[in-house]
């Protein structure tokens, strides 16, 4: 299992991983599909799937495109989102599978969106997995590091886009923090240092 992290927009990412038996390529949170088609197009990648966290502009933004340049792309996002040009509805424990190697589950994680979906991908048994968060972590790290700078000033912190503290507790405290120790954990936007 190989991974590409590309960067999209100013401060978001794009992650295309490749099933190296195979060639067979997926991308979580797809926006600039362009982007993503010169890392698949220099490496011979044969781009199979795309995987939605959630339904905000700047994580669906290259979908519908990408069916238009790749026919037959098939578009995945979470069942109760609304995502842009998905073909295909996940929800939490659905599995889906590319190449030969790589096993992709999906797991409900709450907060930022109602319907937000993070992806725990294997590959072959000597490889980690990864966990794919989309903006569960992302905005949970802004959220942290804006609270430990501020705590002198304030009491408390910004509230969640959809969701609750208690939704969020779960997301990362109960989901990410019961995958092996060795899960690499790839999120979303950049936004703690910007």
């Amino acid at each position: 299992m190989k991974i590409y992290h590309v960067p999209s927009l100013q401060d978001n990412n794009s992650f295309l991983i490749v099933d190296e038996s195979t060639k067979e390529g997926v991308v979580v949170d797809l926006i600039e599909p362009e982007k993503v088609l010169l890392t698949v197009d220099s490496h011979g990648i044969n781009l199979k799937l795309v995987l939605t966290t959630h339904h905000h502009g700047e994580h669906v933004g290259g979908n519908e495109k990408i069916k238009q340049l790749v026919p037959g792309i098939r578009v995945y996002g979470g069942s109760i989102d609304n995502v842009k040009g998905c073909t295909d509805k996940v929800q939490n424990g659905d599995k889906v599978s590319l190449g030969v190697d790589i096993n992709i589950l999906s797991f409900h994680t709450p907060c930022h969106t109602k319907g937000h979906i993070s992806y725990y991908m294997t590959g072959k048994e000597e490889e980690k997995p990864t966990f794919f968060t989309g903006d569960t972590l992302s905005y949970f790290k802004f959220l942290f590091v804006l609270l430990l700078l501020l705590l002198p000033f304030i009491a408390g912190y910004g509230k969640f886009f959809k969701g609750t503290a208690q939704e969020m507790y779960q997301s990362l405290c109960v989901t990410l923090s019961s995958l092996p120790r060795q899960t690499r954990v790839c999120c979303g936007h950049e936004v703690t240092w910007n």
